[in-house]
């Protein structure tokens, strides 16, 4: 069977993402390809170590002669974010990802490719088995769960490192070099819903809010794109100005660091609302549509008749559930006045659901400030105890402080510039990267972060340029000739 990305360069590394992505990798299900992993380390009598909660360090002892030479520890988390568009049928529990190249692109078919961060793994596994390259120690870190949790790096087992370089392969822009991220935590509301039987009088409408782009919650949150959730509370919030209804089904959000790029929910109301009510809907929609007409080109919608369920939420409730939604903040909340450019604190509005009796809304929130953290979290917990709501939220995790004067930034610098034919750019993202809980457990390292072009991350827009990959292995391996010379 032919291989999509067979011949491609650097083909090593296409090789192992080609077969990473045949294998189910959601965030918590890591299983089957930690035993990939496992099996490539002892197909090349690599020393490997398993900690308590999966995560997997592969070790290459020093080539002959280097033994002095520095430990590097290569980073990247194997699992990924598993999103798909609501009409592509797609079993991430056993379906592998359907890899499509498109010019110099590589993306999937309906689905998050899974380039974050199953190109830094395949990555780092060329590395290993590149026999031209003479290194000393290489010790490949391969955490699990970085997308829900970050829970790998939080429980790594440190005894398993002895490295003090870390060379994090998780970032997605070519030619920049990351030094710092930000730091974040979540905030889930939980508000219990009064229910009312329906009966012969009602009919049921279906809105549906697609074809936005979604992506990063923190790498496309400063681009003004639409978010679902958002946007089908404003129709709703429209509409209860001159509909009475209930709220019967709400379905919106997966990933607390996404974008929710569609939404859909059902509303009971008198038959003799309904169109009135479908008149109400497309005039929102198309502000809206106008309103996004150049970040979201593709926003679509529908709104149809459905079967009448037996329940829906009483007109309170409803009532509470579009007012929420309506007050959640989403989006940036303050620019860096340090780093030009940079987004230093965001909150997104990631999922709403209508379930079990009740209704659920995540939030999550990205700073690169920890009281700017906290003062997110806190105005949160306002806007859920005045509602009377019940508030959960984490412990969050730190953020990575940029060290200018890293020693392996100045030898990465003079690599990249050789390779690139110009300066790389040192930068902090407004994402969060395990760089610094990594070292806060290994009792301090010099890091650096660095990946190719990958655009869509975590949507099924994610794709990933084949020519920037190419350029992304180069300055790695430059970067690793410079450490060991």
């Amino acid at each position: 069977m032919n291989r999509v990305l067979e011949g491609v360069k650097p083909e090593r590394l296409w090789y192992h993402f080609e077969e990473i992505s045949k294998i189910p990798r959601c965030s918590k299900h890591e299983e089957k390809v930690r035993e990939y992993i496992v099996e490539f380390a002892k197909k090349n009598g690599f020393e490997y170590r398993v900690d308590s909660v999966g995560n997997v360090v592969v070790i290459k002892q020093a080539d002959k002669g280097y033994e002095d030479k520095p430990t590097v520890i290569l980073q990247g988390h194997i699992d990924m974010v598993c999103e798909k568009n609501k009409d592509t049928e797609h079993d991430f529990s056993k379906d592998p990802i359907k890899l499509k190249v498109e010019g110099d692109w590589l993306t999937a078919d309906g689905t998050t490719l899974g380039a974050d961060n199953g190109l830094g793994v395949a990555a780092a596994l060329a590395i290993l088995e590149d026999k031209d390259l003479k290194t000393g120690r290489i010790e490949a870190l391969f955490t699990i769960d970085e997308e829900t949790g970050l829970t790998g790096a939080f429980n790594l087992d440190p005894s398993n490192i002895t490295g003090k370089i870390l060379i994090n392969l998780d970032s997605e822009e070519e030619g920049a070099i990351y030094i710092g991220c930000a730091g974040g935590r979540d905030t889930t509301f939980k508000m219990y819903v009064s229910e009312e039987a329906t009966d012969f009088e009602k009919d049921a409408l279906e809105i549906k809010l697609t074809g936005l782009k979604g992506g990063h919650s923190g790498l496309n949150i400063h681009e003004g794109r639409g978010n679902a959730i958002k946007m089908l509370s404003r129709v709703l919030f429209e509409l209860k100005k001159s509909v009475v209804f209930g709220i019967a089904s709400f379905d919106a959000g997966d990933k607390h660091n996404a974008i929710p790029r569609e939404a859909v929910c059902t509303i009971v109301l008198n038959k003799n609302s309904v169109e009135l009510a479908k008149s109400v809907v497309n005039f929102m929609c198309e502000k809206l549509k106008n309103e996004f007409k150049i970040v979201e080109p593709q926003f679509s919608w529908s709104v149809d008749g459905v079967g009448v369920p037996e329940n829906c939420c009483d007109i309170y409730s409803t009532a509470d559930i579009v007012n929420l939604l309506m007050t959640i903040p989403h989006g940036v909340l303050m620019m860096s006045a340090a780093v030009e450019g940079l987004v230093e604190t965001s909150t997104n509005l990631a999922v709403a659901k209508l379930e079990d009796g009740g209704f659920k809304a995540m939030c999550s929130h990205r700073s690169s400030i920890a009281s700017a953290i906290d003062w997110v979290g806190d105005m949160h917990r306002a806007i859920g105890e005045s509602f009377g709501l019940e508030i959960e939220q984490d412990k969050g995790y730190p953020g990575w402080t940029p060290n200018p004067d890293s020693e392996i930034l100045k030898v990465a610098k003079e690599s990249f510039k050789r390779v690139l034919g110009y300066e790389p750019e040192v930068k902090a993202i407004h994402a969060g990267l395990e760089c610094g809980i990594i070292s806060e457990k290994c009792g301090g390292l010099d890091a650096i972060s660095f990946g190719p072009t990958i655009e869509g991350a975590h949507s099924p827009d994610e794709r990933v340029s084949i020519k920037s990959t190419q350029i992304f292995w180069d300055c790695l391996v430059e970067l690793l000739k410079d450490i060991n010379k």
